[in-house]
């Protein structure tokens, strides 16, 4: 989409703003094109002495009156139009949003957070005032230009407006150069803001990091450079936008002299009065604004064209996995998969390979296998965060993709093993899911999830704000956190990635008893337990061996034990390490 379709699909769905505003541009500008021809007036009326003291006053008085509504024109058209512009960004970056809340990791894989954030910030108000400030400006100087010109012709004397207008072409074609290269200083201070504002989330977010390595100095050497890039794409676009002032001033200065030198030969011919040589002058000045908003409107164009340029291909980017289903109830029954195989983007070999397992209502499965097995990506497509090129996965006798993305979500919880808290207070980071919930359920979850005597730890108890991504906490509390929001949520599905690897054994154990609980009571929660400590997948109905994206063994605990794989040789390692670690 252009940024001119983009503006006019706006404007004709907001029009009572810009006609209103439009209605008082016009009061403006015939109050601005009659001041001078009243001045003009008064000075051939002083002249001739024809001009009596009251009279005089009366006109005073009446230049002092449009001058006033002039005034409160200007501030009344102001307030309705940019009332009408900012919801432009208002609707844009809530499609923007809600188009990146819609994307899936695989488009998250291929963009940068800081230039996602830019693109919402400065580029979509580059946009913003392109329909507002643009729009307004440019109808404004179009409507004085034409009246201004057409008073000047008709009203004054064609003459003196005809060799007036001889240098005007010579200022358009400078303003078509100017506009030319102020797109392209645009689009590179766009992309140079982006790489800056990329630079200081990666580096706010990973301080800690940071000052553990030592790395400040190199860190703000790295800002250094990419501040002083980003001041100098701005100030090359800043510097073409300062041209258009001296084109203006060449112009009008050139019309000046022509005037006042076929002006003088008409006074002196006694053709042309001096009044209306005044007016003419004064009319020549009223042009100085059109001029400049030209200019003005032209920058924020070429700024605006290339903002959308940055913003339309991320609106129009497909999704990385499609919402096409249309049931919005879960239907009862086992999540199944059936022979499924995945494989990344640009890789030849799969993470999943021919996976078939059963899942029944109540159940837990347990996820084990070496790095790099396949689990997290398993957990992926029951989440439908990516799609299987073969094989299907049902639940309930339903294709995943015949539902609604919403309604999977609501009826899984995932907890994965980086848990991400929000810069709130305890209590609303585990009521995130039920913002509604009571204090006694958001209680009962945090001691379901082991959390609750830590958090009682706290001096401001549940309240204790986190600080951004959790940072005042430690990494278990913030897992047994997001374990304490996933049981709150009451989903249908727990998805646990690797979310007790940061507890120790004996939280772990305290945290898997309440979840047999949950399992057990009278609603049937399965539950999908990921994890390179075999101790917490003891309990589960199925435990399936994951090796290079393929199930190489599967059963119960016991019989994996007897069956003496690579199963029965990680726990005998894992028992020896822990029965070390308590010595």
């Amino acid at each position: 989409m252009t940024l001119s379709r983009l503006v006019f699909n706006f404007v004709r769905r907001h029009w009572p703003s810009y006609v209103s505003s439009g209605t008082m541009l016009i009061g403006v500008a015939a109050f601005t094109v009659l001041i001078p021809r009243k001045v003009g007036a008064m000075i051939d009326g002083l002249a001739a002495h024809t001009l009596g003291a009251h009279a005089l006053l009366l006109d005073i008085a009446q230049l002092l009156g449009m001058g006033l509504a002039i005034y409160l024109l200007r501030v009344s058209w102001r307030l309705r139009l940019f009332a009408a512009a900012y919801q432009l960004g208002v609707e844009l970056r809530t499609r923007f949003y809600a188009r990146l809340s819609a994307q899936g990791p695989a488009f998250y894989q291929q963009q940068r957070t800081g230039d996602l954030m830019a693109l919402a910030t400065n580029d979509i108000d580059a946009i913003e005032m392109a329909a507002g400030e643009a729009m307004l400006a440019g109808f404004d100087g179009s409507l004085t230009l034409v009246m201004v010109l057409g008073i000047m012709m008709l009203g004054v004397d064609w003459r003196l407006a005809s060799i007036a207008l001889l240098p005007f072409p010579l200022m358009a074609f400078a303003f078509w150069r100017i506009s030319r290269h102020i797109h392209v200083a645009a689009t590179d201070s766009l992309k140079r803001f982006s790489a800056l504002n990329d630079h200081v989330q990666e580096a706010l977010t990973g301080v800690r990091t940071l000052r553990a390595l030592g790395l400040e100095q190199h860190s703000a050497k790295q800002f250094g450079e990419l501040a002083a890039r980003a001041a100098d794409a701005s100030l090359a676009a800043q510097k073409w936008e300062a041209a258009y002032e001296p084109a203006v001033g060449w112009t009008l200065t050139a019309a000046s002299v022509l005037t006042l030198g076929l002006g003088g030969y008409l006074v002196w011919d006694s053709e042309l009065s001096i009044g209306s040589l005044t007016s003419f002058t004064m009319y020549l000045g009223q042009l100085i604004w059109p001029m400049f908003a030209a200019g003005w409107v032209l920058s924020l164009i070429e700024r605006g064209r290339a903002a959308l340029a940055r913003v339309q291909p991320l609106l129009d980017a497909p999704l990385s996995v499609d919402d096409d289903g249309t049931l919005s109830a879960l239907a009862s029954g086992p999540l199944v998969l059936d022979a499924v195989t995945y494989a990344y983007p640009g890789q030849a070999t799969p993470a999943l390979a021919g996976i078939s397992l059963t899942l029944q209502p109540g159940q837990t499965l347990g996820l084990v296998g070496p790095t790099g097995a396949g689990k997290t990506t398993l957990l992926k497509v029951l989440m439908r965060q990516v799609t299987p090129q073969q094989g299907s996965a049902s639940w309930g006798a339903h294709a995943l993709g015949d539902y609604t993305l919403a309604t999977l979500r609501r009826a899984m919880s995932w907890v994965p093993q980086e848990s991400f808290l929000f810069s709130a207070t305890i209590a609303d980071n585990i009521a995130l899911a039920r913002p509604l919930a009571t204090r006694a359920q958001v209680e009962h979850a945090a001691d379901m999830a082991a959390i609750h005597d830590d958090i009682l730890r706290f001096p401001a108890g549940y309240e204790t704000h986190v600080g951004e991504r959790g940072i005042t906490l430690s990494g278990g509390q913030r897992q047994r956190v997001a374990i304490a929001r996933s049981l709150l949520a009451d989903s249908s599905l727990l998805l646990l990635d690797d979310a007790l690897s940061a507890v120790d054994t004996g939280t772990e154990t305290r945290i898997l008893e309440h979840l047999e609980e949950l399992r057990r009571g009278s609603r049937q929660r399965s539950a999908i337990i990921a994890s390179h400590r075999l101790s917490a997948v003891v309990g589960a109905d199925l435990i399936v061996v994951l090796k290079g994206g393929r199930i190489t063994e599967s059963g119960t605990h016991d019989a994996l034990l007897a069956h003496g794989g690579w199963y029965a040789s990680q726990w005998r390692y894992q028992q020896l390490e822990a029965s070390l670690d308590a010595l």
